[in-house]
């Protein structure tokens, strides 16, 4: 089964290149095959393999041998990964030997396997090109009003659960209004006052204090990093949406876990 999941993300992984590609240059990704960026040839079956075309043609168009960029390979591979933790994550081998709702428990894995996929188009969208995608928060909205309204619907939700997924959504949109209000547009942007909003309706309250927490210490590390290194400089722009998906992600896999972790054993720590 985690075999079947790790290729099943990387075909996910495929596609959301796909997307992340045709997004920028506001074409439809659901009419014409995809094609070399370079040469505009349309790819066969072969050279959609994901990780195995790369591999095998050794990073180039099997047509005009222009390079591919290593963003492809690298989102399929993270698609699979990430993929087969959240299924670890419901259907761990400790978990499959209590009793379950595993009805419950499936609707929960596919939604965060959805949830995974937008915040994977957030991560390299903003990474490369600097901006958070309106189409894509659009769809997500949308999205979330149908996936909770089923989970409402058959119970496995309350009312006050979806309460609490809307108050952290203001409550992440409008921390980062904040900044942008006290900093002028110099610290965030408006693309991380949507993705405050989305963080927010994925993880509710207390995961969207998780996901921040990673964000800013991950953002601050990377940004030292980058500087010490002579990479960019102070002025420099640096794409803050991928560590705000990052910490979505950790938040939205292991959440419970670090919150579990700090309160229990750090406070016993601090006790000391």
């Amino acid at each position: 089964m985690i075999i079947f999941i790790f290729i099943f993300g990387l075909v996910i992984g495929s596609f959301l290149n796909s997307v992340v590609f045709r997004l920028h240059k506001k074409q439809t990704f659901l009419v014409r095959r995809s094609y070399c960026p370079k040469c505009k040839h349309e790819l066969g079956s072969a050279d959609l393999v994901p990780l195995l075309s790369f591999l095998i043609q050794k990073g180039r168009c099997r047509y005009c041998r222009a390079k591919i960029s290593w963003q492809y390979p690298l989102v399929e591979l993270a698609a699979g990964i990430i993929f087969v933790l959240a299924f670890l994550k419901y259907f761990s081998p400790i978990l499959l030997l209590q009793p379950q709702n595993w009805d419950q428990e499936i609707i929960y894995f596919f939604r965060d396997l959805f949830y995974i996929s937008i915040l994977i188009i957030f991560f390299v969208y903003d990474l490369k090109y600097y901006l958070i995608s309106d189409k894509v928060v659009a769809v997500f909205l949308i999205s979330f009003v149908a996936i909770n309204s089923v989970l409402i619907a058959a119970g496995w939700q309350s009312v006050g659960s979806f309460l609490n997924l809307a108050i952290a959504a203001l409550a992440g949109g409008l921390f980062f209004l904040i900044q942008i209000l006290i900093s002028k547009g110099k610290w965030v942007g408006g693309g991380d006052v949507r993705l405050g909003l989305v963080m927010g309706l994925m993880l509710g309250w207390p995961g969207l204090a998780v996901a921040l927490f990673i964000a800013y210490t991950s953002g601050a590390v990377v940004g030292i990093v980058l500087l010490f290194s002579k990479i960019k400089k102070m002025k420099s722009m640096i794409p803050f949406g991928p560590f705000l998906a990052l910490g979505t992600f950790v938040a939205l896999l292991y959440g419970e876990r670090i919150l579990e972790w700090y309160w229990r054993d750090l406070g016993l720590f601090l006790l000391k």
